[in-house]
């Protein structure tokens, strides 16, 4: 790979990232991996404040 780093973590935080993975999966594929689920929470997140906070008129309103 390249343009690796380091990012110190606490033992127990390493302990709990390998929770997430399956045997062979890098840290790097783990932390890309939950980084992705998180995106697309917030996006969820994001559309059910959209329709809870917006209004909405029907057609025949229009």
């Amino acid at each position: 790979m390249v343009g690796l780093t380091t990012l110190p973590v606490k033992k127990s935080t390493r302990d709990r990232l390998k929770t997430f993975g399956v045997k062979g999966e890098s840290y790097d594929a783990i932390l890309a991996r939950l980084m992705e689920v998180a995106r697309e929470s917030e996006f969820w997140d994001r559309q059910v404040r959209i329709l809870k906070e917006s209004r909405f008129h029907s057609i025949d309103e229009a």
